[in-house]
């Protein structure tokens, strides 16, 4: 799909020549080029306009939340039928890791994370995989990893109205691609069996999920309904559900992570015993081992970012 800027006024002023300035700059391969104006000058409009020139998807990165968001409204008015998205820090409380000496204290990291903004993420990385209409509306989280672009396409499943799929594992790819069974409630994230009928909330959909009902082992319909009120809007002949989690790694490369991260621990502790730590020894053995317990039961721990050389094999 194209890019289609939606706004009730046109370029005016110096705007025209600045739009055909960016353009030109881009065209010819320009790496860093710079837009001047003061507030209120229509730098936003300025931009989307050079968007929808280019026909090329885009990265705005702003320096706090707060712009981030105020960007991300003024985007999602412009380009209405294009995919707009939101990508910031899921964390609304954030406590590192701490060791007081004076005291011989240690503070555990505590975080609380945004169900909604973790969604927006999701939405955000979905869409890049799947459609080229893209704008990103970021703060510098955006340059932390988030795993494999190829691990995560790779926990797509795909799924078509005629084709043959055995239940069984189908469930199993739903759980490796870190969905939850919830036969009570439907949210993002989850999904349920109900006879012959599957039903699923992409984690990345908040209005909209798939009902996926089966005669034997053949997909009979799919339906997009309401979680809310179940009602029944569109009947697609394929639907595609992409990943629960950003961090994704198949069962080779985890079990590979895993002994990496082992033999990792395994030196760290001998440092540390060798320079007389026992007490860091004893701490980082015990959180390392149990993220490592998640990670062989579940595929996924809190944290999971901090191992991610391992996962990704850059180690």
């Amino acid at each position: 799909m194209e890019f289609k800027l939606q706004a009730p006024f046109q370029p005016m002023g110096d705007q025209p020549e600045a739009i055909r300035s960016l353009v030109d700059g881009v065209n010819k391969g320009l790496k860093h080029q710079v837009l001047l104006g003061a507030t209120g000058t229509g730098k936003t409009y300025t931009i989307a306009s050079v968007i929808q020139e280019l026909q090329k998807p885009a990265l705005i990165m702003a320096h706090n939340k707060t712009l981030a968001a105020q960007l991300y409204a003024e985007f999602r008015d412009f380009f209405p039928e294009n995919a707009v998205s939101y990508f910031v820090s899921y964390y609304d409380y954030y406590q590192p890791e701490a060791y007081v000496p004076r005291h011989d204290l240690f503070i555990e990291k505590e975080t609380q994370i945004n169900e909604e903004i973790e969604r927006m993420r999701l939405a955000a990385t979905t869409a890049l995989i799947s459609r080229r209409d893209v704008i990103i509306v970021a703060s510098v989280s955006c340059i932390y990893g988030l795993g494999s672009p190829e691990e995560f396409g790779k926990g797509t499943v795909t799924l078509k109205v005629g084709e043959i799929y055995r239940r069984n594992a189908l469930l199993r790819q739903l759980i490796e691609s870190q969905y939850q069974r919830n036969d009570m409630e439907l949210r993002p994230g989850t999904f349920r069996v109900r006879g012959d009928t599957l039903e699923i909330v992409p984690a990345y959909e908040d209005k909209k999920g798939f009902k996926i009902a089966f005669f034997g082992d053949e997909v009979e319909r799919i339906m997009q309904f309401s979680p809310l009120t179940g009602e029944i809007f569109d009947e697609p002949q394929e639907v595609s559900i992409y990943p629960a989690k950003q961090f994704l790694t198949d069962a080779d490369r985890l079990k590979e992570s895993i002994k990496a991260i082992e033999a990792e621990l395994e030196e760290r502790l001998a440092l540390y015993k060798s320079e007389g730590k026992f007490l860091e020894a004893q701490r980082i053995e015990q959180r390392t081992r149990y993220d490592l317990e998640m990670l062989k039961e579940v595929g996924y721990c809190s944290g999971i970012e901090n191992y991610s050389r391992h996962l990704d094999g850059r180690a």
